[in-house]
């Protein structure tokens, strides 16, 4: 009876709770149980198991999943432990469903940011061999040459990672503002980059991922639309597990008031 076994990272983002990464941090930190004991990694459950978190039992509710793009404010921290962080994107966005974001942006940065409760998608959209496409508004504290442009352009060696970052496309709008479109999704990658070359960032704001542009004041929300959820399928298509489910899909646009 292997085949109905899965591993317990995999059921807790297919039901919503977490991405696998997350799930992966809950497991190593104590915080999940299976049937009242604590499990190690990788351990594989069955369809009539109890999944607890912090006490809490999870369950498969089998409801669509939701895709919402967010326009982060400046000062909102990109993570699901409440308890730790005050200013935290789900205390802000207060959905009604448990959702997380896929990836993250700096607390100092602003912008387009997608949540789910797909833990699914998380994986494919944040893996970086797939070279998925983020775009960015960047102005910084001096007028911007074009050594540094091209530079920007083809990439930069962060030491303390012993790495170069990926090539990518670079433009000057104006003095001091440019646009950086990224592959890969290095921890404050834009910031370290320009600090390589002396200068420093004033304001840092993602407008795109992939085919998702930001189209909403800062502060609110909106769920993707029919269209961009079928693009955005055929994006990942390359990924592990393609995802054919776009029937049960709703596209309601929902705002933050």
């Amino acid at each position: 009876m292997s085949d109905n076994l899965k591993r317990i990272n995999k059921y807790l983002s297919e039901v919503g709770h977490c991405s696998r990464r997350e799930a992966d941090k809950l497991i190593q930190a104590g915080r999940v149980t299976i049937n009242g004991l604590i499990p190690e990694m990788g351990t594989k459950i069955a369809p009539n198991d109890e999944v607890h978190v912090d006490g809490n039992l999870i369950k498969n509710t089998k409801e669509a999943f939701v895709y919402l793009a967010f326009n982060k404010p400046i000062g909102i921290v990109c993570t699901t432990d409440t308890r730790v962080e005050k200013d935290n994107i789900i205390d802000f966005i207060n959905y009604p469903k448990r959702i997380f974001p896929i990836g993250r942006l700096d607390k100092p940065s602003e912008g387009l940011i997608l949540l789910t409760d797909d833990g699914d998608i998380v994986n494919k959209i944040l893996r970086a061999s797939n070279n998925h496409e983020k775009e960015y508004i960047v102005t910084v504290d001096k007028p911007i040459s074009q050594t540094f442009i091209n530079r920007m352009a083809g990439g930069i060696y962060l030491e303390d990672l012993g790495k170069t970052t990926k090539k990518c496309d670079v433009k000057k709008i104006n003095s001091n503002t440019f646009s950086i479109i990224l592959t890969q999704g290095l921890n404050r990658q834009i910031r370290r980059m320009c600090e390589y070359l002396t200068y420093k960032v004033q304001t840092l704001k993602r407008v795109r991922i992939m085919n998702i542009p930001l189209d909403m004041p800062i502060g609110q929300y909106r769920e993707l639309t029919s269209e961009e959820f079928k693009t955005l399928n055929l994006l990942i298509a390359d990924s592990t597990k393609a995802y054919q489910e776009t029937k049960n899909f709703k596209a309601i646009q929902v705002k933050k008031s």
